[in-house]
């Protein structure tokens, strides 16, 4: 399904039949007035129904993530003339990690807590000082950024995609975003995202190729926040590290404090 006139191109054609469920392409808009309405509509329906929409950018790196994670032997697309895929392949891949037992989200949380405290030491950078800090600059974050143009905010190629799963952490299976740079790979994302969903009732909405987006019903109070974000850190330190100036995990925890969404990039 199209939301507007334009027909999506070979490349979001593609990422809806490898997605094989209910699709709307939305083409660029100069805002996202009406992908907002038509994701909180999809909200509700997939509550009732059985599934959970999620806002997937068309995005060729993303794409080529999809097929690697399905098929390691996989020719990388070059989002003209390799589009390609094996269908029995991306089944089977998904059926295995719905199959699968998980690991305890918490713990893989405290070893990459564990892993970045040693980095630390390694560089010879100050845990408490300079990693955790003092709250600073901080802002509430309740819109989605991962889908928009960095250049002027317009909304960029996306498909609303209805992923036929009972519950939100099992959309990694269907869209394996993960497993490259210090991104976590599928199995650790659904642990993670089944422990914040247990935690916070945290459900992941947009994806790109270096950016995931969740939604949360309700901000953490301060004790929470902290807790959360040591651990948003320890899973993304590029949502510190790679932020303004002053940023660190005090004032991240400040963000989340006033937030309903929860943003993590990959550089």
């Amino acid at each position: 399904m199209t939301h507007n006139d334009e027909a999506p191109s070979e490349l979001a054609q593609a990422m809806m039949d490898y997605l094989d469920c209910p699709c709307t392409f939305f083409g660029p808009a100069s805002d996202d007035s009406r992908l907002m309405k038509a994701w909180q509509e999809t909200r509700k329906r997939g509550a009732v129904e059985g599934f959970v929409p999620v806002i997937v950018t068309v995005d060729d790196t993303l794409f080529e993530m999809m097929l690697l994670n399905t098929d390691a032997d996989k020719d990388v697309p070059d989002n003209s003339n390799n589009l390609s895929f094996n269908s029995d392949m991306v089944r089977q891949y998904r059926q295995r990690m719905l199959d699968g037992s998980l690991p305890d989200g918490r713990q893989v949380l405290n070893d990459m807590i564990d892993t970045r405290r040693s980095e630390a030491d390694d560089d010879e950078i100050n845990w408490e000082n300079e990693v955790i800090g003092e709250p600073g600059r901080s802002w509430a974050n309740d819109s989605f950024e991962s889908y928009g143009d960095y250049e002027d905010g317009s909304q960029c190629p996306v498909i609303l995609a209805c992923i036929p799963v009972k519950n939100p952490w099992e959309v990694f299976a269907w869209i394996p975003m993960g497993n490259w740079n210090e991104c976590p790979d599928t199995p650790e994302l659904m642990a993670v995202a089944r422990y914040w969903y247990e935690q916070h009732q945290a459900v992941p909405a947009t994806m790109s190729h270096d950016v995931l987006e969740f939604t949360v019903p309700a901000a953490p109070d301060a004790e929470k926040a902290r807790n959360l974000a040591l651990e948003q850190y320890s899973f993304c330190p590029d949502i510190v590290d790679q932020s303004a100036p002053g940023m660190n995990v005090a004032s991240l925890a400040e963000v989340l404090k006033k937030s309903s969404v929860w943003y993590f990039w990959w550089d």
